[in-house]
């Protein structure tokens, strides 16, 4: 059921992963097409925010910190692993796997590999800054909005 409370934890958690995809594509080769990346990851975002963050919200202000930080790390975790299956299907239209295994394999193998890319100190902490900050505003908007 849409609250307040899911829309700004949506919505923010949306804003931190442009923020955060717009910060990690220097970190990758200078001739990477990044196409839609920031947006979808987005859109991962304000998922993540409105069922992962949104759905707990109305505990209290410790706890929104908490909801923050499991968000900012499944939005990590999603993005990896919607990224990393794209680029395995990319993969598999050029026929680099000789059996499904071996595709699954890749899928975490490529999360990994964009993982390691992705140990900034600059992407890491507007992970976790904007993933508490995105917390606590839906607590809050959780109690102002009732």
């Amino acid at each position: 059921m849409p609250t307040a409370a899911r829309v700004v934890a949506g919505v923010l958690l949306a804003i931190v992963a442009f923020v955060a995809s717009e910060a990690f594509k220097p970190l990758m080769h200078e001739n990477t097409n990044f196409g839609y990346f920031s947006i979808v990851n987005a859109g991962i975002g304000l998922l993540v925010g409105w069922i992962v963050i949104g759905s707990r919200v109305g505990r209290g202000l410790t706890a929104g910190f908490n909801n923050g930080l499991t968000g900012a790390i499944a939005l990590t975790f999603w993005c990896l692993f919607v990224h990393g299956s794209y680029k395995m299907v990319e993969d598999s239209f050029d026929r680099r796997f000789t059996d499904m295994l071996e595709a699954i394999a890749s899928i975490f193998e490529r999360m990994l590999e964009y993982g390691m890319i992705m140990l900034d100190v600059n992407v890491i902490a507007i992970l976790l800054i904007g993933g508490v900050i995105t917390g606590v505003l839906a607590e809050i908007a959780s109690r102002l909005w009732k």
